[in-house]
């Protein structure tokens, strides 16, 4: 009797934390392998350990007969630079430990890189002990958005990464990239031979339908929705700036919604306290958003202008996709690219408030019918670009080196 092959995911998030990773893992144990997750105690996104859950060294838990290896968690890493620094170490530490001791009896190693690579390396310390097929998926890029959420970049520092960035890259065996534009940015540190694969983030699933409850029946004004992390890199400064000095015309046709929890929230809802038109809804669950969706008519995906972002793309995009209402997209590259290529909605320059302005009174301004023309491609694109199941499947494909 032929035994089922082996793979690790390697990940700083797992279930019950709300990320793809989870979707990946169920969906290759139903295809017939043994999946096992080394991860940590999950904190996500508010720094603090879920209940039912102990912050130990380690502990080994299960979920839908996956096996799960946990090491302990950094907490408070929302409010403190300090425990920020030290959350890069911890996994990579925590993790490489684990993985030393039970590396031998995989036959495939999957590295989900979520953020900073070096909770990559278990699966680097894998690969160079075990000589196991190692593969990442790379959700975003490193280091230089270290240097973007606000690490001061000098010489010493910039060498040494370069150094531990080129050693993950040039010790794995295939890289997968969620966007197009990181391959440019990865290209000079890895191995000259390394072919990128394209297979990005799909969209999550969503109840769309005329049933869906709305949060607010009785509102017929022009909705506009932000929702996710409420960071400083997600520029709701500027739009809100730019939304308050609509006229009171223009804000009493429309509402903008921010739908989400994060660093800035405080310092926007002092932005915002004295506009009654700008609601923000808190974090939700995500079995809740399609509620949101529903009540919108133009959906927001919004980053600071800065190099590194033109190359993301942040994962919202294919979820708003999903809820097939028009985009505004206020972030400059990759995805105001897919924005406009495929007629999905309106681009606004996200560093110029006059701009992000007329974006606002030209949507206030448009009628049903316009409004539809800009979701005639998403079936499309959710068939096929972001389809889950073919991207799920093309990752396997790597993974076990079929593709």
């Amino acid at each position: 009797m032929t035994k089922n092959k082996k793979i690790l995911i390697v990940t700083e998030c797992f279930y019950p934390e709300e990320f793809k990773i989870n979707d990946i893992a169920l969906s290759w144990k139903n295809k017939g392998y043994d999946i096992d997750v080394l991860t940590l105690v999950p904190t996500y996104p508010f720094g603090k350990v879920f209940s039912n859950f102990k912050n130990t060294f380690f502990r080994k838990d299960n979920y839908q007969d996956i096996n799960i290896f946990r090491v302990y968690a950094i907490t408070g890493y929302r409010d403190s630079a300090f425990k920020k620094k030290m959350k890069y170490l911890n996994f990579m530490i925590l993790g490489s430990i684990i993985a030393i001791l039970i590396g031998r009896k995989y036959d495939y190693i999957f590295g989900f890189n979520l953020g900073a690579l070096t909770d990559m390396l278990p699966v680097v310390l894998i690969k160079k002990l075990y000589k196991k097929r190692t593969t990442l998926w790379v959700q975003d890029i490193w280091p230089e958005s270290l240097y973007a959420y606000g690490f001061k970049k000098n010489k010493i520092l910039h060498n040494i990464l370069n150094i531990f960035v080129k050693f993950i890259y040039r010790n794995i065996d295939a890289i997968a990239i969620s966007s197009k534009g990181f391959e440019t940015k990865l290209a000079h540190y890895t191995k000259k031979d390394i072919n990128f694969h394209y297979l990005p983030n799909w969209s999550d699933n969503l109840d769309i339908s005329s049933l869906a409850k709305k949060v607010d029946e009785t509102n017929k004004v022009v909705n506009f929705t932000f929702a996710g992390n409420i960071g400083k890199l997600q520029n709701l400064e500027n739009i809100i700036i730019a939304y308050s000095s609509l006229s009171d015309e223009y804000q009493k046709k429309s509402q903008l919604s921010i739908v989400g929890d994060g660093s800035n929230l405080a310092k926007l809802k002092m932005l915002a306290k004295n506009n009654s038109n700008i609601i923000f809804y808190g974090r939700q669950p995500s079995s809740k958003m399609s509620e949101y969706y529903n009540n919108s008519d133009f959906l927001i995906i919004s980053l600071i202008n800065d190099p590194l972002f033109s190359s993301l793309i942040p994962s919202k995009t294919q979820t708003y996709i999903a809820a097939k209402k028009p985009i505004l997209a206020i972030i400059n590259g990759e995805t105001a690219n897919i924005v406009k290529e495929n007629n999905l909605g309106l681009y606004a320059d996200p560093s110029n408030i006059k701009d992000i302005a007329k974006l606002f009174k030209k949507c206030i301004e448009m009628n049903k019918e316009e409004r539809e023309n800009f979701i005639n491609r998403n079936d499309y694109l959710l068939k096929t670009v972001f389809n889950k199941e073919k991207i799920i499947e093309s990752l396997l494909k790597l993974v076990t080196n079929k593709i």
